[in-house]
């Protein structure tokens, strides 16, 4: 009777439902009817993180809805950087709505930067367990981050806490947590799963995870988006609109075939393109076939025109690339695909996007071969300064990152070998705030080719046809050993 009974309980029970089917429950429905409806109830002194990465992946409209609030005002405001004069968070600086700056890059924002030189702006520069041993400025606290109106220093970031993980020193940095995040997205559904495409992504997915409030603006709003292809999921965000402004490019650069490529590359004075040959062409004998290799703008950039045919090296760039190929044909650019000097580009076959953190785990991990840079100054064991001199300032960017593990990365400097005044860059100590302590490989120069170690110092292995070890010497401050082999470059 008991068996009996129990199999009548389980056949006679209702079916369970885990959710309601009927017409009287409301669908989940994230969809706002515009940007303003979004913010409206959006308060001022909060904070406020914002993706994308020069114009790629940019949240416009939100940008603009805000912009167009005058009673909103006094953010501090987290994104890569502050846009470009006019447009994204540029505007927010002319509108005054931001209190306070918190960025890794000032970029090409000459406003931005003369606020900053001014001292009338914020600037704070962060990061996530960064290696201390690369940080130097950042971990001692030796930067200021915001100035009085009479041009004294009111405030310097404070030292960094260090400790050690398995035998290897590294500051740590408070997490960044939003109030609010602006977040563009390729596709969204009702849900708030959303889609990125190729370079869109960048900053906007960090973002998006780190904030109370995350609100996503949409190329297109589609009924349903593939399991396998939600790259934001739905519970991180809480409000979605459509986008309404036009994408821009602020770089475009297309394709040259070979020989012009590197005709425009070497354009210039002639005593200037002859050192800006051979620095490149030198340069691109260190990447090797199959190489992993993250290339800095400027010189770095242009090494692979002129890489012999066959060689087939991978290139990864911060902004959440992997397989980065040349320019685009006209017709064929796209402002969801840019490089980290934020021009057009290109993807190979079997290449992958991502974001920005995704690209820097393969960074810090050292994962990439190569990282080619350039440099304001280099010091006998290695030290590197690259992102500020007196009276002017861009920002660390992704240099700290890069030259983060020198026992895995091998990092090459590309660089005039004296400054416009002739004055020596290889130098017994830098003067310049460090971006890195002994983490250089190699230095490339239009005279000379260095070995270099963190505990022997400097080794010369090459020289420009011409060139003389004492003109070398007389040209650099840093002492060196000479090479039993010594050669001439061999461009």
């Amino acid at each position: 009777m008991q068996r009996t009974f129990l199999f009548a309980a389980r056949r006679s029970a209702p079916a369970i439902r885990f959710f309601s089917s009927t017409a009287t429950r409301a669908a989940i429905n994230k969809i706002y009817p515009s940007a303003q409806e979004a913010i409206k109830d959006m308060e001022s002194d909060t904070t406020v993180l914002v993706g994308g990465f020069g114009f790629s992946g940019v949240p416009n409209t939100l940008i603009n809805a805000v912009r167009d609030r005058s009673d909103l005002k006094n953010f501090t405001v987290v994104s890569n950087n502050a846009g470009m004069p006019g447009v994204g968070l540029g505007q927010w600086l002319d509108t005054k709505q931001v209190g306070k700056m918190i960025a890794s890059y000032i970029g090409d924002n000459k406003t931005f930067e003369q606020m900053y030189g001014a001292f009338h702006q914020i600037l704070e520069d962060k990061y996530c367990m960064a290696d201390a041993n690369q940080s130097h400025a950042v971990q001692t606290g030796e930067l200021p981050v915001q100035y009085n109106t009479d041009g004294t220093i009111a405030k310097m970031a404070p030292p960094k806490e260090t400790r050690e993980f398995n035998g290897k020193a590294y500051v740590m940095e408070e997490a960044i947590f939003g109030d609010y995040a602006f977040v563009k997205v390729a596709k969204a559904d009702r849900l708030g799963n959303c889609t990125f495409r190729k370079a869109q992504n960048n900053f906007n997915e960090a973002m998006g995870k780190n904030a109370k409030l995350t609100i996503v603006e949409a190329d297109e709003i589609v009924d349903e988006i593939a399991p396998e292809e939600i790259h934001l999921q739905g519970i991180y965000v809480k409000r979605v609109i459509k986008s309404t402004e036009d994408k821009k490019i602020e770089r475009l650069v297309h394709y040259k075939d070979p020989e012009e490529q590197k005709r425009a590359i070497l354009e210039g004075s002639s005593e200037a393109s002859q050192k800006r040959e051979r620095i490149i062409k030198r340069a691109a004998q260190e990447l090797k076939d199959g190489m992993y290799v993250n290339l800095g703008i400027g010189m770095p950039l242009a090494a692979p025109a002129f890489l012999p045919k066959g060689v087939e090296i991978i290139l990864e760039s911060e902004n959440g690339i992997l397989g980065m190929g040349g320019y685009p044909r006209p017709g064929e650019e796209d402002p969801d695909l840019i490089n980290a000097g934020k021009e057009t580009v290109t993807l190979i076959k079997g290449a992958s996007t991502f974001g920005s953190h995704e690209s820097f785990g393969m960074i810090r991990s050292g994962r990439i071969d190569v990282a080619m840079l350039g440099a304001m100054q280099v010091n006998t064991y290695g030290d590197l300064a690259n992102f500020m001199l007196p009276g002017k300032v861009k920002g660390i960017g992704g240099a700290m990152d890069l030259v983060a593990n020198p026992s895995q990365t091998k990092v090459v400097i590309t660089m005039e070998h004296t400054d416009k005044k002739g004055n020596p860059k290889i130098l017994k100590q830098c003067t310049f705030p460090l971006t890195g302590q002994k983490c250089v490989s190699t230095i490339i120069t239009d005279l000379a080719v260095f070995d270099v170690s963190p505990i022997d110092g400097l080794t010369l292995k090459e020289h420009a046809k011409g060139v003389t070890v004492d003109e070398i010497k007389a040209k650099t401050e840093a002492p060196f050993k000479v090479a039993d082999d010594l050669k001439e470059m061999q461009i």
